[in-house]
């Protein structure tokens, strides 16, 4: 049910993308806190950055936050100068390194596209590029990080209130405020108050079949949930920044709170970007919406493109001790389902221990490799390649990026695996399909037109078989995948096809895989 409920706020989303009077569309990080020279876009109004310990996630949500001119703010409220101090005493041997760093911002503003820059040599100073009269966006920014009272100096101030001369100052959280923390939390509230005494604040909620109890007496989650909803459920056109969204929250409230908030950013024009660790708050969001960081051996900090779910899964730890398979894309993971129909029952291995998914472009295969590598999990992949790649180093190149002696397959196909089940359908009936719903001879007689369509084409075999394909899935009413899975499950059988080496080594890698978690169970 949230899946579609994801789904759904997603796309509405992503409609009001154009229609937002303001939004940050791009930041570009040098010489921040070990970051040399990273351009990070924003692309969907809710992001989340995500990536391995000192990756530079905080550094990009404080960068952020020094992006617009914020009503009522402080003068220094905002600035890199708070956000990002430096440690240099008069005297003493050791201090921040203060070279200069700039933060460069491109916007969609009421106005049209702006940039700015705050560039730091003895000092940050503002910069528009050259740009006459122009000035730093005016906009309403919340960031959030630790919000706990786990600090034990928070903890004493809190405490203090109690021994006050005077009452302290009640503000009643609104309806709106209470529900949204209510859609996310399994309590009804009565009323939460927000007291305020010798600078300090603390909620008291009272639950509608309960005592009333304050903050110092509620889960972290609950004390988290509160105070979001009491500051940023009523704000309008607003950058949100929250870092480690996920602390203190169960995974199902994380994507509870992941579509609260997206529906916030829909409602009140707010563009909201977090950090996290956590694959349910990664799942909560469109690929485009995912930004991960990653740090490599110089030291240098990157962009790289939204990891599939399968290698996701598996850098987060959530596919157990589960064998991977990673191949190209949807054509080739059907073929290897087929062939998992095939071998699975008969070595007697439950399907959910096995795990397929796909990666757009064989290219980015040893860098995937790598990161599965330096956390440990290359162990339990198998990287499969298309018939194309036969002539190729991407096996050598894989299997260094490694370090190990990693499964590579190949599907057969010389030109694909769409020329491949093309191929095998002239030999397949109607019954072989499961029943598509068009007789053999007009399966036939299908192939035949769309062979006649596409004779002159100038495309390579590759894209011609895909086109090809897609029509007859249309004409068959099947999609592409399960079309695939059925013809390479039909052929597995066959001793004499030529899908049978990638048969046997998968069955080899199957064997090897039950053997390891036998000897280490």
């Amino acid at each position: 049910m949230i899946q579609k409920k994801l789904q759904k706020v997603w796309a509405q989303l992503q409609g009001r993308k154009p229609h937002m009077p303001h939004f940050l569309v791009r930041l570009h990080l040098r010489g921040i806190r070990g970051i040399r020279d990273l351009r990070v876009a924003l692309d969907y109004p809710v992001s989340v950055i995500a990536g391995e310990n000192g990756s530079g996630k905080s550094t990009v949500l404080f960068a952020a936050a020094c992006a617009y001119r914020v009503p009522g703010a402080g003068r220094r409220d905002f600035v890199p100068s708070s956000l990002f101090p430096d440690y240099c005493p008069k005297h003493g041997a050791y201090a921040d390194d203060k070279s200069n760093a700039t933060i460069e911002f491109d916007y969609a503003t009421p106005e049209g596209y702006q940039a700015m820059q705050w560039r730091r040599s003895k000092g940050w100073a503002r910069s528009f590029l050259g740009r006459r009269k122009f000035a730093q966006p005016e906009r309403s920014v919340y960031l959030r990080t630790d919000s706990t009272l786990s600090n034990s100096s928070e903890l004493r101030g809190v405490l203090s209130m109690s021994r006050a001369k005077s009452a302290p100052e009640e503000t009643p959280m609104t309806a709106a405020q209470i529900r949204f923390a209510e859609g996310i939390l399994p309590f009804r509230y009565s009323g939460v108050v927000d007291l305020t005494s010798l600078g300090k604040r603390l909620l008291v909620a009272s639950q509608q079949a309960g005592p009333s109890y304050s903050e110092l007496h509620m889960a972290a989650g609950e004390r988290a949930i509160l105070r979001l909803s009491k500051e940023i459920a009523q704000l309008d056109g607003a950058l949100v920044l929250i870092d480690a969204v996920e602390a203190g929250l169960h995974p199902w409230v994380q994507q509870l709170l992941m579509l609260r908030l997206q529906e916030l950013a829909f409602r009140h024009d707010l563009q909201v970007i977090v950090t996290s660790h956590s694959p349910s708050v990664l799942d909560s969001v469109p690929q485009h919406g995912r930004i991960f960081l990653q740090r490599d051996s110089s030291g240098a900090v990157s962009v790289r493109p939204a990891y599939r779910d399968v290698i996701q899964n598996a850098l987060y730890g959530r596919s157990g001790d589960a064998l991977n398979l990673l191949c190209e894309d949807e054509a080739s993971e059907g073929m290897l389902q087929g062939v998992l129909d095939f071998l699975l029952p008969a070595l007697q291995i439950n399907p959910q221990s096995v795990l397929v998914g796909s990666d757009a472009g064989a290219e980015q295969f040893p860098a995937h490799a790598a990161a599965l590598r330096k956390f440990g999990q290359i162990g339990s992949f198998v990287f499969v390649l298309d018939g194309d790649k036969t002539d190729t180093d991407l096996h050598e190149e894989i299997q260094a990026a490694a370090a190990a002696d990693v499964p590579v397959f190949l599907l057969p196909g010389p030109d694909g695996p769409e020329s491949w089940v093309w191929y095998v359908l002239r030999t397949l009936s109607a019954d072989q399909l499961g029943g598509p719903g068009i007789g053999p001879v007009n399966l036939h007689t299908e192939m035949d037109r769309l062979d006649a369509v596409y004779a002159p084409a100038s495309d390579g075999p590759a894209q011609i078989a895909k086109a090809k394909l897609d029509d007859l899935c249309v004409a068959l009413g099947r999609q592409l995948p399960d079309l695939c899975r059925v013809v390479a499950r039909v052929e597995a059988e066959r001793k004499a096809s030529d899908i049978q080496p990638l048969v046997e080594s998968l069955s080899g890698a199957l064997h090897d895989w039950r053997e390891a978690r036998v000897q280490g169970a």
